[in-house]
């Protein structure tokens, strides 16, 4: 069994609290961390957000921030005195914004930039305009925040293997999306397994469905756990 922090962050995706705080008490033996998003903060606030950094565990705030460089600094500044861990950013926000949020954050706030969303693939990004694939795009943002002086990113496990050769061993990379082998995609398209996906090099691997949406969260955290060594 190994040492290294378990690199799985359960996402709490859900308006409610009392559900949130179920699912992180359910799930906490089996998990490194805890992730909330905009679902969640937008019901619930800064309130809600410190109610789950109050259970102890490293709290990702999703909340994707892209915006003019002024009102995203005084957003993460705001953010950073909750007690949260990572904050992340778009990356296509350039990089006078990402330095503004890393200036912004405290000292003990990662920031982490989003480069590509993991429910997007090739076809879309034509349809959006990009002449570039989805991986390409995706390595050419995380140098972009590497360069602006962040933390790290939030890319596909599909993009792994490009980014941690480009950017290196000590730049953060943040997987979503992972699926256990057997789980429905859903609106993810750029996946692996979470064996898979660490083994490419992600650093934090955040579930959501496969685990919240199960019948017993705590068993398919544990499960996941016992796959990547953790328990």
């Amino acid at each position: 069994m190994t040492t290294t922090p378990n690199p799985v962050y359960v996402a709490l995706d859900t308006a409610d609290v009392k559900t949130a705080l179920a699912l992180a008490g359910a799930v906490r033996p089996y998990v490194g961390g805890l992730k909330v998003g905009l679902e969640f903060v937008s019901a619930n606030g800064p309130d809600g957000v410190r109610a789950v950094v109050a259970l102890g565990l490293p709290v990702f705030l999703d909340v994707k921030l892209h915006d003019i460089p002024t009102t995203v600094a005084g957003a993460v500044k705001a953010l950073s005195a909750l007690g949260v861990a990572i904050i992340n950013v778009h990356a296509s926000g350039g990089t006078a914004m990402m330095r503004a949020a890393r200036e912004a954050a405290g000292s003990g706030v990662k920031i982490i930039a989003v480069t590509i969303l993991t429910s997007l693939d090739d076809a879309d990004m034509e349809i959006i305009g990009f002449s570039e694939g989805a991986s390409m795009q995706a390595l050419r943002l995380a140098r972009l925040a590497q360069i602006a002086g962040l933390d790290g990113v939030v890319c596909g496990a599909t993009d792994l293997a490009a980014i941690r050769a480009a950017c290196g061993p000590d730049f953060t990379t943040i997987v979503p999306g992972s699926r256990p082998a057997g789980s429905d995609a859903q609106d993810q398209k750029r996946v692996m397994t979470p064996a898979a996906a660490r083994a490419a090099g992600a650093d934090i691997l955040i579930l959501g469905r496969p685990v919240t949406a199960a019948a017993d969260p705590a068993a398919a955290a544990r499960a996941v756990a016992v796959e990547l060594g953790f328990a």
